[in-house]
C-alpha cells in the first residue's frame, strides 16, 4: 500500500481568530482549537503514524489531544513562517504603513523570506517521504 503523509495545520488560536500574524509567539490553542484538535484524533483514530510537529505549544497540544503526544518527534523546520517586525499585526495595519505589502511578494523586515520558509517544507517533506510509515 502506498504511504500516506497527513498534512495538518493547528487549530484555532487566539490570532488566528483575529488575524494576527503568528509565527515564533508560543501561543495556546482556544477552546475551539482544542475541540478541533480533538476531532482530528477522532479522524486519525487506529492510523499508525510517524508524527512531526513545530516545537510551539500550538502544534503539540493537538498531537496530545489527538492521542499522538508520546510519539511525536519535534522538528523546528516545521516551525511556523517568522514574521519579524510584522508578528502579532494584521495585514489590514501593516499595509496602513506599507500599501503594497504583500506575504507572498513583499521583503519582511527581520523575518524570514518565502523561499527560506520553502526551503523547510521541502526539508519536512524530503524526510517524511523517506519514513518507512505513514506520516
Amino acid at each position: 500500500m502506498a504511504q500516506q503523509i497527513f498534512l495538518v495545520r493547528h487549530g484555532e488560536t487566539e490570532w488566528s481568530r483575529s488575524g494576527q500574524h503568528t509565527g515564533r509567539t508560543d501561543i495556546p490553542l482556544t477552546a475551539e482549537g482544542q475541540a478541533q484538535a480533538q476531532g482530528l484524533g477522532r479522524f486519525l483514530r487506529g492510523k499508525e503514524l510517524s508524527v512531526r510537529t513545530s516545537p510551539l505549544i500550538r502544534a503539540r497540544e493537538p498531537c496530545r489531544l489527538a492521542g499522538y503526544a508520546s510519539d511525536a518527534v519535534v522538528d523546528d523546520d516545521l516551525r511556523e513562517w517568522d514574521y519579524g517586525i510584522y508578528e502579532g499585526r494584521t495585514t489590514l495595519e501593516i499595509r496602513k504603513e506599507n500599501p503594497d505589502w504583500s506575504i507572498w511578494l513583499s521583503p519582511i523586515p527581520n523575518g524570514e523570506s518565502l523561499e527560506q520558509v520553502a526551503a523547510r517544507a521541502r526539508q519536512v517533506i524530503a524526510r517524511a517521504v523517506e519514513a518507512e510509515t505513514d506520516v
